[in-house]
């Protein structure tokens, strides 16, 4: 009997807790994007307000203290907001990464910059695209003009706004 209340009083003792309180850093209003692609970098660690990226979930706005994540892109816009304008580049897959301590990085296999594109380019491309998808090429021919279909739609959307 004396063990079992010896084995009761030390499991008593062992599931008491101490409650600790959270701090919390100062709130920084500011994001430390960086931007880059296999052969160059576009941002590095360069202050922004607030970065609006493509993800594979659906787009996000990402501010300073946002929770860390990384999130797939899809081909579309990132949307670099500084506090005295805006840029917008077309990427067309990669990877975001939010760390915590207010740091953005952004991994692309392309990009560049909406500026660099001309709308009437972009939709004779998307025209030869959906030539070849619709063809009598071979299935890997059309699976890759459907993609690349895709890329020039999304770039064609991005324009038109």
């Amino acid at each position: 009997m004396a063990s079992l209340r010896l084995l009761s009083s030390a499991a008593r003792r062992a599931t008491t807790f101490s409650v600790v309180r959270r701090g919390y850093a100062d709130v920084s209003d500011k994001l430390s994007l960086s931007l880059t692609l296999p052969h160059k970098t576009i941002f590095k660690s360069q202050d922004v307000v607030q970065v609006n990226i493509p993800a594979e979930s659906g787009d996000m706005g990402i501010l300073s203290n946002h929770v860390p994540s990384i999130e797939a892109l899809r081909p579309g816009v990132v949307e670099v907001i500084e506090s005295n304008g805006s840029q917008k580049f077309f990427v067309s897959s990669g990877f975001a990464t939010v760390h915590p301590n207010n740091k953005l990085t952004i991994n692309v296999v392309e990009g560049a910059s909406l500026e660099e594109f001309s709308l009437e380019a972009v939709r004779s491309n998307l025209q030869e695209a959906l030539k070849i998808a619709s063809g009598n090429g071979s299935e890997a021919e059309k699976v890759e003009a459907r993609v690349e279909a895709d890329v020039y739609e999304a770039i064609q959307n991005a324009l038109a706004k």
